[in-house]
């Protein structure tokens, strides 16, 4: 009975391409099913979008990277810049009609910084943090914090996203039950079908900035008045879905049908470069053998090949960047080699320092995401692995088992993932180096890239965090918190018919109408 509910739920969701259109509704496939409907508990991308469409953050990025205000109407500090005060725009609402206070913001913030590495280094940094008025909250520094606005606007998860006061009262290790948040789009509870499913509707209350939409800041017009999230069970189904017109979006599209697909006329790609590129990383288990000894990390590094990896994916030569040293991204502003001597293919080498590393055979259990491309990342690196010496037990499971294996210290060593280009282009966003000595899967630490951190938020010019950028990648050569797989673009797909789609690799359907 339940299987058979399950299917009639997928198939009223699944109608013709006419009968969605005279509602106004858009089906789209993303990344992955979205599971954790929190967005200050956890850095999973997919939480991150479906947390932009439901919530609102104080301050947005634009897509020249700078930070504008979004439920914040006006702002201003003190000449000495420890004393700040905040005032909300008119008409901001939550979705259970209740006006959103600066009570609420302030308490959103306090819960945010307790996950957040950026939001543990402004809260140390914190005198206090309250309400002036319904409208209006100080926050009082104890020392200037030269990138409070970037920490307050940025676009990384876990994202600064504001909550009503009773939410914001979950304690941060336990997840919200009930999102509500005062976003362009309301999640419909009574539409979730988990494994099938989710159902955000047009928010009628929803007060729009008069700005033009610019990556995350400006307006968010909602044009439409539904939009379903479609869990598929591959990219090639979800690809010739979009074809056949029964999606209208999705946003990773498999590499072997892009011909195909680029030859559909009603079809249109988009493939972005610079900051919207991803990041591939295989993350290693600190707290477990074999990764908890520093020359078996070391090792690593020469066996990591980017270009074989890339080829192996099938990623064409103009979706791709040539094999990338930098922590930060290549073709961001902090790029550098610092520290990357050590990266060079070398299976001899590589053999010779494992045996010399006293590895001892403990198997190297690979947490895969399966039928993804990590997971071709995965097995290019695991058969160099073995080749070295090494023992490789590759488990593949679903994405959610994942997030949920690796929340623990033993029963693995590493995970392929990749990441958006604006995660990964700063030392206080990089998943992995941010992290560095807080409680976060992969547990590396070396006590010098905190302070160093720090000292990267407080520099007043990009010169001097250039510098400072350079001198954390060096250690994090050494530490190896995580090793690069590669940087390239997945182009996502989207019926001709769509327009006012915001082109970036994160999904934003605010603007987007059907013709």
């Amino acid at each position: 009975m339940l299987a058979g509910g399950a299917g009639l739920g997928a198939a009223s969701l699944m109608r013709p391409r006419g009968a969605r259109a005279a509602t106004k509704a858009v089906t789209v496939v993303l990344e992955s099913e979205v599971t954790i409907l929190d967005p200050h508990a956890i850095t999973a991308t997919i939480t991150r979008t479906f947390g932009l469409h439901v919530f609102d953050m104080l301050f947005a990025m634009n897509e020249r990277g700078e930070i504008k205000p979004q439920m914040v109407e006006s702002y201003d500090s003190s000449p000495d810049k420890l004393t700040w005060a905040f005032v909300l725009r008119d008409g901001l609402k939550w979705h259970d009609g209740n006006p959103v206070t600066a009570e609420d913001c302030a308490a959103s913030l306090k819960r945010w910084a307790v996950r957040d590495p950026l939001g543990k280094m402004l809260m140390a940094d914190t005198a206090s943090l309250d309400a002036a008025d319904a409208k209006t909250f100080r926050l009082v520094l104890k020392q200037p914090f030269p990138l409070l606005l970037e920490v307050l606007g940025k676009p990384n998860a876990p994202l600064p996203v504001m909550m009503p006061v009773r939410l914001a009262a979950t304690p941060a290790d336990q997840r919200i039950g009930d999102p509500v948040g005062s976003g362009p789009f309301r999640f419909l509870k009574d539409q979730w079908r988990p494994g099938s499913a989710m159902v955000l509707e047009r928010n009628p209350a929803y007060v729009p900035r008069k700005e033009a939409p610019d990556f995350l800041a400006g307006g968010k017009n909602v044009k439409i008045d539904q939009l379903t999230l479609r869990v598929m069970p591959d990219q090639s189904t979800g690809a010739n879905a979009l074809m056949a017109g029964e999606i209208d979006y999705m946003q990773y599209l498999p590499f072997d049908m892009l011909p195909l697909l680029e030859k559909d006329n009603g079809v249109k790609l988009m493939g972005l470069g610079g900051i919207h590129q991803f990041q591939g990383n295989f993350r290693l288990n600190h707290a477990f053998p074999p990764f908890d000894n520093p020359a078996v990390r070391k090792v690593m590094w020469k066996l990591v090949d980017q270009d074989a990896t890339l080829t192996a994916i099938g990623v064409p030569e103009q979706y791709r960047s040539k094999s990338c040293p930098s922590f930060w991204m290549c073709g961001t502003p902090l790029t550098t080699d610092a520290g990357a001597g050590a990266a060079k293919v070398d299976l001899a080498a590589a053999k010779a320092e494992l045996k010399a590393a006293g590895y001892k055979g403990e198997p190297v259990i690979i947490l895969e995401v399966a039928g993804s491309i990590s997971q071709t990342a995965s097995r290019v690196l695991a058969q160099n692995m073995r080749d070295a010496g090494f023992t490789v037990e590759a488990q593949p499971r679903d994405w959610p088992t994942v997030l949920a294996r690796r929340a623990k210290k033993d029963g693995w060593s590493m995970f392929p993932v990749y990441s958006n280009g604006t995660d990964m282009y700063s030392p206080l966003t990089h998943f992995y180096v941010a992290a560095t000595c807080n409680d976060f899967p992969g547990w590396s630490c070396d006590n010098r890239i905190p302070e160093l951190l720090k000292a990267f938020a407080r520099a007043a010019s990009l010169d001097e965090r250039k510098k400072i950028a350079a001198e954390v990648q060096v250690i994090a050569y050494e530490l190896v918190p995580s090793l690069m797989w590669g940087q390239f673009t997945i182009p996502a797909g989207y019926r001709s018919d769509l327009k006012g789609l915001i082109q970036s690799d994160y999904p934003m359907f605010w603007e987007v109408d059907r013709t």
